[in-house]
């Protein structure tokens, strides 16, 4: 019997839930896998709605004494393209899948008893 293949969290923007799903379909993953890939789809998602605010805004806004200071979705865009790229490195997602199919994370030799 074939597993079901999970679906996408439905809080994620569309664009987000098609690489969701393109991970999915070119990965092995498990259970806590899976885990991280929504965390790193989240990242991604408010990486691109502090991206949104930053060009509505502009990256500084009006201090309390009249001067500038950075946007606050700057430090929001900065730490979830960190999160993003630890998390997708986490997953071995940095590379090319094999043209020979699915491959599993390289985090598999973290398994006890491999």
């Amino acid at each position: 019997m074939k597993a079901k293949t999970p679906k996408p969290p439905a809080h994620l923007a569309e664009p987000t839930r098609v690489w969701w799903r393109s991970v999915v379909r070119d990965y092995a993953l498990e259970p806590h896998h899976l885990r991280l890939l929504q965390a790193a789809c989240e990242a991604w998602d408010r990486l691109q709605q502090a991206r949104e605010l930053l060009l509505r805004d502009g990256l500084v806004v009006e201090g309390r004494e009249g001067g500038v200071r950075p946007h606050p979705a700057v430090a929001i865009e900065r730490d979830s393209r960190i999160g993003f790229s630890r998390l997708v490195r986490e997953l071995d997602l940095d590379t090319e899948p094999p043209a020979s199919g699915r491959r599993p994370p390289a985090l598999a030799s973290n398994r006890r008893g491999v």
